[in-house]
């Protein structure tokens, strides 16, 4: 071979070498394009699927407030557009904040919680279980926004600070639960019967407000990171009854506020807030609107800030210490955060500028008629449509149908919670007209949950319980309340102890309601087994702990058929 020959061998080696080197780039760039599309159009679904969910929280109170508002309670213009500016605020608002925290709360959660557990050491998971606990609950939207309508009287950042203590330890509690195997129902017993103890020591004022906090806590930001700690430290559980143990942890946190806020009146002495009525602020055009809204993000993000900064701080420790995020998903965590920070301040300034005083002003109006008798159908309408439009009920709905293996229908267990929600705010405007005191309700209600939870299978107590946080949603402290102190405050009550109880009463109807479905699916199960097991088939049963009455179904279908 001449030099040329080998030189031009040579060249075309290299060539094909450069072409397979830029082929290989390409296709690697047209990888990275594929993700950055898939990344974009499940951002773009995401941000659909939130939008979607929190027009349906939103829009139904919006509805019956322009209905009130050509009807019965016609508001001035410039109320009606802060109202409507608020309505978009809340939209875009809890769209951003549960997309946020869709990325990186519940992730976060859930690692926090498996990692921890798969340590095997109690004393670190009990500690790592009481400070999130604390600081998840610091930034809970419901929490600030009740914290702000106490008045004068009780300090808003100590109520805040002592309901979170009360979040954090019973977390701690929750999870050791579900480690060492305790039985829920009894904890709940315990623990009511303290809370109802204590109560009697306070002033009824005081006693609603302790009641109230545990509804408010239980909420958007709250729920879905402390039920990610439960999955994760459940998932790590070996045992075969983790997937019910899964269940009450945040009927658990419900009670560590009200005991918490018991206690902090008894040390303190603490005779009970004062009502500071919430009235708009006239407008005369849109601009108006515009400056008061921006006035309003202005003072609600640095205290968005202040609160979510806890939870970003533990975050970085928690990857320094244990590398349990890869870089891309530390990427999606921040970017998360950002999306809850944004979506949180404008959630509050809708929430504080538009809703509330809106609600105070209907109220105001209809406690004008008949004495506020228009207030209890009023008030039954909104809790109906309110938790049907709670994007958290409808997926306990499916979850509790899946769990009874469709032998519970999610349309019945989503009608007995809207009945169950209706009747607890018609009970609250009776209280408002009358002046009954909260206990006469709240005892024999919870006396009665208790009781279920002794005759329905194991999971459905988790749930049921679980679902009191679910129904007193975010609508309930932002507008039902406010509705409930302005027509309190009309009649000439007194609104700390007749309004405020509002959210307890709406918190305790769906413990009721959905242990009343899972008596049901008991007797449906049991019926079931008697007609169709047969001697070669076996039959899943929610209702048992064990495989026992299993066993026991199964020979009597044999030998049931063996007579036939």
């Amino acid at each position: 071979m001449t030099l040329s020959e080998l030189v031009v061998a040579l060249m075309q080696k290299i060539e094909a070498k450069i072409r397979r080197q830029i082929s290989r780039c390409l296709r690697q760039k047209m990888q990275l394009g594929a993700t950055r599309v898939k990344k974009r159009r499940y951002v773009l679904s995401l941000f659909k699927d939130k939008i979607i969910e929190s027009l349906k929280s939103v829009l139904p109170i919006a509805l019956i407030v322009l209905a009130l508002s050509f009807t019965i309670v016609p508001l001035p213009a410039g109320d009606m557009i802060l109202f409507v500016m608020g309505v978009v605020c809340l939209v875009v608002g809890m769209s951003l904040f549960t997309a946020g925290a869709e990325m990186s709360m519940q992730p976060l959660g859930s690692k926090i919680g498996s990692v921890t557990a798969g340590s095997g050491k109690i004393w670190l998971i009990a500690f790592v279980s009481f400070i999130i606990g604390i600081i998840v609950t610091i930034s809970e939207p419901d929490l600030q926004i009740l914290a702000t309508q106490v008045g004068e009287g009780i300090d808003p950042t100590l109520l805040i600070l002592t309901v979170s203590v009360g979040v954090g330890v019973f977390l701690l509690i929750a999870v050791l639960r579900i480690i060492l195997g305790w039985n829920l129902k009894y904890l709940m017993i315990g623990f009511y019967a303290v809370a109802f103890i204590l109560s009697f020591f306070l002033p009824e004022g005081f006693k609603t407000l302790a009641f109230d906090s545990g509804g408010v806590t239980t909420g958007p930001m709250t729920v879905p990171f402390i039920m990610s700690i439960g999955a994760g430290v459940s998932a790590a559980k070996t045992s075969a009854d983790n997937r019910d143990d899964s269940f009450g942890i945040t009927g658990l946190c419900s009670i560590g506020p009200i005991i918490s806020v018991l206690v902090l009146g008894i040390v303190m002495g603490v005779e009970g807030g004062s009502y500071i009525p919430s009235v708009m602020t006239p407008i005369a055009d849109t601009r108006e609107g515009i400056v008061q809204y921006a006035e309003g993000f202005a003072k609600y993000a640095p205290e968005v800030l202040a609160a979510l900064l806890p939870i970003a701080v533990f975050a970085l420790i928690f990857q320094i210490m244990t590398r349990a995020f890869t870089k891309q998903q530390v990427i999606r965590l921040t970017v998360g955060i950002v999306y809850v920070f944004v979506g949180l301040a404008i959630f509050l300034t809708g929430a504080n500028v538009g809703f509330v005083p809106t609600g105070t002003a209907i109220g105001y109006s209809l406690a004008g008629y008949f004495n506020g008798i228009p207030l209890i159908p009023i008030s039954m309408l909104l809790g109906y449509f309110i938790v049907k439009a709670e994007p958290s009920v409808y997926v306990l709905n499916k979850l509790v149908e899946s769990m009874s293996a469709g032998a519970i229908k999610g349309k019945t267990t989503g009608l007995g919670l809207s009945i169950g929600v209706a009747a607890a705010l018609g009970l609250a405007a009776v209280r408002i007209i009358t002046g009954l005191d909260i206990m006469w309700i709240l005892i024999p209600g919870y006396a009665i949950a208790l009781a279920l939870s002794f005759f329905v299978p194991k999971i459905f107590v988790g749930i049921s319980f679980d679902s009191g946080g679910v129904a007193s949603g975010t609508m309930m402290s932002a507008f039902v309340l406010p509705l409930c102190m302005g027509a309190c405050d009309a009649l000439g009550g007194n609104v700390m102890t007749d309004a405020f109880g509002c959210v307890a009463l709406v918190a305790m109807a769906p413990i009721i309601s959905i242990q009343i479905c899972g008596f049901v699916y008991r007797l449906k199960s049991e019926r079931r087994v008697r007609r169709f097991v047969s001697a070669s088939e076996t039959f899943i049963d929610y209702g048992y702990e064990s495989g026992e009455q299993k066993r026991t179904y199964v020979l009597k279908a044999k030998k049931e058929d063996g007579d036939k």
